[in-house]
């Protein structure tokens, strides 16, 4: 299966890393940036694929069966429509869109042009996360409560100078939607996705070189009745300090943690069917960065998806969802309100302004 990469910024060794450990064949690679393309190309022993600044003539040259979309996330959604209607399968780095609207064009169009879309939330590939996922599924925690996510990350003036576009509401947004989506994907999902409302506070308190938010704490209620805390920031001194998931339920309490929710801390059900000492041991991953190691299953099952033409484990949905959520807490921030689901329209270009 040929395979090509837009983008070759700071997320996309994890992508080459997983197409090669894929046996994809990797037919191109895209930035506007030479240097860009030239490191990845030299790390990854790529020196005889071809190199472009234009995506389109890659797409029309090399014609991929697969492509990673990891630029900027203001673009995401004109590439992925150009990709989609060559009838390319597409992985995009979240978020997959920064409105709604742009999440909804992109979910038609591979309807209509029968493309599988993944959006790549790749911490649901965590073997923590599915340990867990597979308990929910089970209904080990009876009625479910509440569940927590915690992103208590740093970022310094130093990464924000290193690429214009973050920060920024027309191709970025704020901690939330950049940082945070990963975690409040993973909760949605375990809540049981379908949110009935959501009030929340948004700040910028460190980084006044940015345009939208450092800091977001929010209440989420579901409409199964369970409830959500989403606390996500980069102004933790002076390092990254953990991204946590707690999930309680009337018969099991789990507490995933490390640096990207990799690390089962607390195991707990009454149905004591396992170990819990056994079960922090085993699943239990140390990676080199917050990325984790979860890009590489993520390909596997997209792979497989477009061989057998089912849909992939994390959809172009599930990237909608992650999405919509963080616009919401955006929305009853900038407003003083509750926000009701689901949100129809909204746009990270709605909040201009906001921190001024």
């Amino acid at each position: 299966m040929n395979y090509a990469l837009i983008g070759c910024g700071r997320i996309s060794p994890n992508h080459l890393a997983a197409a090669q450990a894929n046996n994809l064949n990797i037919v191109g690679l895209c930035d506007i940036d030479p240097y860009a393309m030239n490191d990845k190309a030299l790390k990854f022993k790529l020196q005889n694929v071809k190199q472009y600044a234009d995506y389109k003539q890659m797409l029309s040259e090399q014609k991929p069966d697969l492509v990673s979309i990891c630029t900027e996330s203001g673009k995401h959604e004109e590439i992925a429509l150009y990709c989609i209607e060559q009838g390319i399968h597409i992985i995009i780095e979240k978020p997959i869109a920064l409105s709604i609207e742009g999440a909804d064009r992109i979910i038609r169009a591979s309807e209509e042009y029968n493309v599988k879309v993944c959006a790549c939330h790749q911490n649901r590939f965590n073997k923590s996360v599915v340990k867990i996922r597979e308990a929910l599924e089970q209904n080990r925690f009876g009625k479910m409560f509440y569940g927590t996510a915690h992103i208590r990350w740093h970022r310094d003036r130093e990464y924000y100078d290193r690429a214009s576009w973050r920060g920024t509401w027309e191709q970025d947004g704020g901690a939330l939607m950049n940082q945070c989506i990963h975690n409040i994907d993973l909760l949605r999902w375990m809540m049981g996705n379908e949110v009935t409302e959501v009030f929340a506070y948004t700040d910028n308190l460190n980084h006044p070189y940015i345009e939208a938010e450092d800091l977001g704490l929010a209440l989420v209620k579901f409409s199964n009745g369970s409830y959500g805390i989403i606390e996500g920031t980069t102004v933790i001194y002076p390092k990254n300090l953990e991204e946590t998931l707690y999930l309680f339920g009337d018969k099991g309490t789990v507490k995933a943690g490390g640096h990207s929710v990799n690390i089962i801390e607390e195991w707990r059900f009454s149905d004591m069917l396992d170990d819990p000492e056994e079960v922090k041991a085993t699943y239990h991953e140390n990676p080199p960065n917050v990325y984790g190691f979860g890009h590489t299953p993520l390909f596997a099952d997209m792979i497989e998806a477009i061989k057998e033409d089912r849909e992939p484990k994390v959809t172009a949905e599930d990237g909608k969802r992650a999405v919509e959520l963080v616009l919401a807490i955006y929305k009853s921030a900038a407003e003083g309100r509750p926000v009701r689901f689901p949100l129809e329209k909204c746009s990270t270009m709605d909040f201009v302004g906001r921190f001024d």
